[in-house]
């Protein structure tokens, strides 16, 4: 492996040297910088990022930690974070807590000890143990998804976007509307967005009916199996609509409205959250809620690097969302 020390003797120059043209930092003589890159380009010179980091204190590493890695939301996310910071010369340190909300806290300390410069969070509860976690580390810090306080967040606006979900359901004439939702330590999944569902109903004078909501865990086998207790359970009636708080339930939802012969739309219409690519896809299409995932990844991005070259005060951002309809209503 070539290292600073061979590229100075082949440049015929000082170590010095080399480092102040790979740094560019520090006055070099054009023919000296030319004959250098060339012999950098021409080995395939890496720089050591962990020398790097100790001369500058800085690793040049972010951490990003993702509830899934199997989800289309953190991919996009991932992939909106990395645009933004590669044009930095950052690389990213990808964590997945499989939605263990005690890796939340382990993964911090993780990436603390990897000596990042800094940690996006796509968190999926809010505790005074990861908050304490969180300022324990002291190093610049987002949170994307939930509040959490004192620390710099990126929101969904997922109270409202429930509500537009089932005023719309309401408006196309559903009276009986099935919930599909998860659990409540997730204060923006699983809280918000039933909270945004009940509110609607109440006010639009429907009752609500318990035997309509059912829990999962964000998979579609959950959405599956929650569809088939919701129609085990009415036994007078059917529901006419189901609100499904992501894509991925609400696709198992269908799986087994098809199986059992009901017509989506015409029996039972489907709505949810998350403008997945294979929302577009299944048959009928599903009508659901885009977050502009990859927006908020940039977003979050550029708050850390802002974070980064100076103190700045804690702030909220609520990212838009749009309301996609399709066949499935």
């Amino acid at each position: 492996m070539t290292t600073i020390n061979d590229i100075a003797k082949m440049a015929n120059v000082s170590r010095t040297t080399v480092s102040r043209v790979l740094n560019n930092n520090g006055y070099v003589s054009e023919e000296v910088r030319k004959r250098i890159i060339q012999i950098v380009e021409e080995t395939g010179y890496i720089p050591s990022l962990s020398a790097k980091s100790l001369r500058t204190k800085k690793s040049g590493v972010i951490g990003v930690i993702i509830p899934r890695i199997d989800t289309e939301t953190a991919s996009r996310v991932v992939s909106g974070i990395n645009e933004v910071v590669s044009k930095e010369n950052f690389q990213i340190l990808l964590t997945d807590t499989e939605l263990d909300k005690e890796k939340e806290v382990e993964y911090i300390r993780l990436l603390q000890s990897r000596h990042v410069d800094g940690i996006i969070l796509l968190a999926t509860n809010v505790n005074d143990s990861l908050v304490a976690t969180i300022k324990d580390v002291e190093l610049p810090f987002i949170s994307l998804g939930q509040d959490l306080p004192g620390i710099t967040s990126i929101l969904y606006d997922d109270y409202h976007a429930a509500v537009d979900v089932t005023n719309m359901l309401i408006s196309n004439g559903h009276e009986r509307i099935a919930f599909i939702g998860v659990n409540e330590d997730d204060p923006s999944v699983g809280f918000q967005r039933k909270k945004g569902y009940m509110d609607t109903l109440k006010k639009r004078g429907y009752n609500l009916n318990n035997s309509w909501m059912e829990t999962g865990d964000f998979s579609i086998e959950s959405g599956y199996e929650s569809m088939k207790k919701i129609i085990k359970n009415s036994k007078d009636q059917l529901p006419t609509a189901i609100f499904a708080v992501t894509d991925r339930m609400a696709i198992g939802a269908m799986e087994y409205l098809r199986e059992q012969g009901h017509r989506i739309p015409d029996d039972i219409a489907v709505a949810a959250i998350g403008a997945s690519t294979m929302s577009q896809y299944v048959t009928p299409s599903l009508t659901t809620v885009d977050y502009f995932n990859k927006e908020a990844g940039q977003k979050a991005a550029e708050l850390l690097l802002q974070q980064l070259k100076q103190n700045k005060e804690i702030e909220k951002f609520v990212q838009t969302y749009r309301l996609i309809k399709r066949d499935s209503v």
